[in-house]
């Protein structure tokens, strides 16, 4: 488990690793401005003491906290720096190594107001500290040049930091997106199996439950009903274990040594004749009919179109103790309509699983559905509209024109 970093309020954060990247600066710039006292120099030159060695050394050590207090670090550094010129005549140095770096950091780091509130303090201290130097003109251009370049350098470090700081928070949130998708898809598909295995089961089910209820009363009277029964409820099994199989195998990853998975087409309207011949084994009579241009539909909207029909027979099978079911699919340029009516006792409850899946099937391709009393109040109606693509216009051929 991560735990959440708490910051003290007023406290800078600092990069892990920062402090030896401070630690290593500091020795870096140690050995440049050392450099100005082991070099041999000329007889006539400030001799280089120790005690000036040690002013030098302390304008140096306020950098080890730069990233805390960047304008702190700043005024120790030049406040050092003002001692060692008015206190000792040693070797000076070709650069202001401590203050370019203290000054580069309050760019860096700095927020907007007090960094340019420093930034305005240390240009203008430029001036009278080249006129205590040497006066010339040079000096000046040279130390405004190089105090501006420490400071730009600081602002082109920040704009980079964020610009990096951005792309990692844009890549968190995309992995967060991603995973959060992915968790949907799985729920998404988890429903969708659960649905199909619903219908498959329910419908197979409940046919096999009136069958096998018919059968030992057919015994007695008509002893070829109870064979074509039994045989209905043995078919009826069979297609449900291979409906199943065929999904399972479908879920199933293959692994080392283990068969490819099946693979099988999804049930289409093709089938819906040799599924209503299963209803009509169980007692129903259906009616099956085909109004419209039919026209070829995306392999998904078949099935659904397959699934609706299957789960409406599932519910009248069980419920409606009908005695005539129309199952009608009508083809229009802007969709197809699934009806399936039933002559049974009429609208029960609308909130079944069988429903809410029909709903949740029709619902995926932007369509609608309905379910209640059938016309003049009789029998139980189940109403779904896929809206579908219309199809393209015909062109006519170039030979075709004119003739």
């Amino acid at each position: 488990m991560v735990r959440p970093v708490v910051r003290r309020p007023g406290a800078r954060w600092v990069p892990r690793g920062a402090w030896a990247t401070d630690i290593g600066i500091v020795l870096l710039v140690q050995a440049a401005v050392t450099m100005p006292f082991v070099v041999p120099r000329s007889a006539g030159l400030p001799p280089a003491t120790w005690a000036a060695y040690g002013l030098t050394t302390l304008t140096v050590l306020p950098l080890v906290a730069r990233r805390r207090a960047p304008v702190a670090a700043l005024v120790a550094v030049l406040a050092a720096g003002a001692a060692y010129r008015f206190t000792v005549d040693g070797p000076g140095q070709p650069l202001p190594y401590t203050g370019l770096v203290a000054f580069y950091t309050v760019a860096e780091l700095s927020p907007p107001r007090r960094r340019m509130a420093v930034a305005v303090l240390v240009m203008t201290a430029v001036f009278p500290s080249v006129a205590w130097n040497t006066g010339e003109a040079r000096e000046l251009l040279f130390s405004l040049f190089v105090f501006a370049a420490a400071y730009a350098f600081g602002r082109f470090t920040h704009t980079r930091k964020a610009y990096i700081r951005a792309m990692e928070d844009r890549a968190r949130q995309l992995e967060v997106t991603h995973r959060i998708e992915a968790e949907q898809a799985a729920a998404r598909e988890r429903a969708r199996i659960a649905r199909e295995m619903h219908d498959i089961l329910s419908h197979a089910v409940s046919l096999m439950i009136v069958q096998a209820e018919a059968g030992p009363v057919a015994v007695r009277t008509a002893p070829d009903r109870a064979e074509a029964a039994f045989d209905a409820i043995s078919e009826t099994g069979r297609d449900a274990m291979v409906q199943l199989r065929r999904m399972l195998g479908v879920l199933r990853e293959d692994g080392p040594g283990d068969l490819p998975a099946p693979r099988a087409p999804q049930p289409a309207p093709a089938e819906l004749p040799d599924l209503l011949d299963r209803v009509r084994s169980g007692g129903p009579e259906v009616t099956y009919t085909v109004t419209g241009r039919p026209r070829p539909l995306p392999q998904d909207t078949e099935a659904t179109v397959y699934r609706i029909v299957q789960e409406a027979l599932t519910n009248v099978v069980r419920h409606a103790r009908a005695s005539r079911v129309t199952v009608e699919l009508d083809h229009s340029p802007a969709g197809l309509t699934v009806t399936v009516t039933d002559d049974g006792r009429g609208p029960g409850t609308t909130t079944g699983l069988g429903l809410v899946g029909i709903r949740e099937r029709a619902a995926a391709h932007g369509g609608t559905a309905r379910a209640g009393a059938g016309p003049g109040g009789q029998g139980f109606q189940v109403l779904v509209v896929l809206p579908l693509e219309p199809s393209p216009p015909l062109v006519p051929s170039p030979e075709g024109v004119g003739s």
